[in-house]
Parts: structure tokens; C-alpha cells; sequence
């Protein structure tokens, strides 16, 4: 039996997928309701507008920017540079110091530094490059399976390039589930459509009460918010790519499009203090890095070995 949705046997496609349920649509529509909701009443809740400086420095030319305080972004910046600098940029680093997301609102008079994967030491980017991978893997295991099949994402650990693979874990209702090359597959086309699509990665950071009312249909996240809230002043800060939102204290990429060449290449069984889970694994490439078809199967098969960042310690992974 298959599980995936869009399963592809002998380059003959049999159709599973079907509508998804009612309860998991309307799931989905209220979390996302409640995230453009909290994202309004946060805006306009700055009341005046203010001005600040923004200092861009790039090895070509410094720019110098007025913005608009806890509205614009790095990435609005990078909009008044160029179509290349939007395009290429991962992540901005403010005042030297803070690694700061491409669509996180600018606070105060600041200096800029975009960051990109062909910058000299790309180590930031890099680790939120893997995040996002996780991240992104799990909105596609979230809509991968049959609509019989129940799915809650649990966590994903922080990213450990070393290791050779991202990871998201997952409670999936399948006793002793291999899943085939075939359905593998099916989850590396899925992500990769959602690379191709260029979805931004939206960030917003909000109350632990309103953070349990966006997951009160996930009783993983309802055991971790208490914890993450307790460590961040009270707050949790969200991710959402599409309709799919998680938790995350970030940073990540700026959007989908970066990801390049991406394989979702084993699914493990571990034991954890939740019980049993999937770890799902994958490989991927940043866009435009290009590897030859031998080498980019050696990091493939070094990806399928269970990844034990984290293992069976899923409150550590909370916090990421």
C-alpha cells in the first residue's frame, strides 16, 4: 500500500491524491487567520511613523536609506539597491552583530550588510540555510500523506551541517512505516516544487497565549511553547511559508527560492520522551551551486544515515 499522495509507479502516475479533509483545512485556515490577524493589529499598533537611518555597506558602493522604523525591512532596503540584491540575499547582518532576518522589521537607526552564500565566510547563512530546509520539509510532510493517515509535526533539531542531513520528526499513524524510493521521491518533488514557487519566509513574533491558540490542534507544540515563552521573555516566534506555519527562533533564509538541487532521502523510526516518531532526512544545495551527479550521490547516501543531532531529546528541539 502507498501513503504518499501523488505516488509515480513505472512513470505511471497513480492518483491518490484526494481533498484534503475538512478538519485539516480548517485547521490550516485558522492559524493562518490568527497569524494575519496578530500580524495587522502589530502594525498598526506602531501608530506614527518614524524615520531612521539605515547605513548599507556593500563592497561596490555604500547607500544610505531613510526607512521606516518596525515596518521596513532588510529586504525593502535591498529593494532600493537592486533586483540582483533582493534576489541574492539570504540574510542581513545589522550593526556588525546581529544576524537579522531579510523580512524582520529594522528597530532604530542602524547599519547593513547583506549576506549571501558566495560571501567569503557564508557560516550564518549556512546554518539558517539548514534550518529553513527543515522547516520547509516539514510543511511538505504535512500535506505528503492520504487523508487516512494522521500527521503531527513534533520539532526539528538546530542545525548541524557536520552531520550531513536536516531533519524534521514527525508522529505519523503507520506501525513500522519504509518508505519506498518511490515515495522518497515524492517527497523531494514536493519540496522542490515548493522551492520553485519563491515563497517568502515570513516571521512574527507573538504571545505564548496566542502561540497555544495557533497550535491548540497540536499537542507537541502545546508541551514546548511553555518552555520556549519561558526562555524568550514571554514570547514565540513563528515562521510561515505559504499557508504552513512552525516554530522557530530562527533566523532563516529570506525565501524558497534559494534552495537549488534537494532530496528527501530516509525516514528513520526513533524512540523518543514522546514516544515513537519519523525522522525525516534530507540533502539540499543552495540555488546556483551546482555539483556533478557522482558527488551530489555521495552526499545523498551519507544523508540516509540516522542523524542523531538531538536524538530521542525532542524538549532540545523545541527550542531551535
Amino acid at each position: 500500500m502507498k501513503y504518499i499522495r501523488n505516488y509515480r509507479k513505472s512513470f505511471q502516475l497513480v492518483i491518490f491524491c484526494r481533498q484534503a479533509s475538512y478538519s485539516s483545512v480548517s485547521v490550516v485556515r485558522n492559524q493562518n487567520e490568527i497569524f494575519d490577524n496578530e500580524l495587522a493589529r502589530q502594525t498598526s499598533d506602531i501608530g506614527r511613523i518614524e524615520k531612521i537611518t539605515v547605513n548599507v555597506h556593500e563592497k561596490i558602493k555604500n547607500e544610505t536609506f531613510s526607512m521606516n522604523k518596525h515596518l521596513s525591512t532588510p529586504f525593502n532596503v535591498a529593494q532600493h539597491i537592486s533586483k540582483w540584491m533582493v534576489e541574492k540575499s539570504a540574510l542581513a547582518l545589522v550593526d556588525n552583530s546581529k544576524v537579522w532576518d531579510m523580512h524582520k522589521p529594522l528597530e532604530d537607526d542602524c547599519s547593513l550588510r547583506f549576506l549571501s552564500f558566495t560571501d567569503e565566510d557564508p557560516h550564518h547563512v549556512n546554518k539558517a540555510f539548514w534550518r529553513t530546509c527543515s522547516f520547509v520539509l516539514g510543511a511538505v510532510i504535512q500535506n505528503a500523506f492520504n487523508d487516512s493517515i494522521k500527521v503531527l509535526l513534533h520539532s526539528f533539531p538546530s542545525p548541524q551541517i557536520t552531520s550531513g542531513s536536516f531533519v524534521h520528526d514527525a508522529m505519523v499513524s503507520l506501525d513500522d512505516w519504509k518508505p519506498s524510493s518511490d515515495e522518497l521521491r515524492c517527497l523531494s518533488a514536493d519540496m522542490l516544487k515548493l522551492s520553485l514557487k519563491e515563497l517568502p519566509i515570513e516571521r512574527l513574533t507573538v504571545k505564548e497565549q496566542l502561540a497555544q491558540e495557533i497550535f491548540a490542534e497540536n499537542k507537541f507544540k502545546l508541551q514546548q511553547i511553555p518552555d520556549i515563552s519561558k526562555n524568550s521573555g514571554g514570547k514565540v516566534t513563528l515562521y510561515r511559508v505559504g499557508s504552513h506555519i512552525d516554530i522557530s527562533k530562527g533566523p532563516m533564509i529570506s525565501n524558497t527560492s534559494l534552495i537549488g538541487r534537494c532530496s528527501v532521502t530516509s525516514v528513520h523510526s526513533i524512540e523518543t520522551d514522546n514516544g515513537k516518531l519519523y525522522r525525516f532526512q534530507g540533502i539540499a544545495l543552495p540555488k546556483g551551486l551546482l555539483l556533478n551527479h557522482f558527488a551530489y550521490k555521495i552526499l545523498e547516501d551519507r544523508s540516509t544515515k540516522l542523524n542523531t543531532k538531538d536524538y530521542g531529546s525532542t524538549k532540545k528541539q523545541a527550542m531551535v
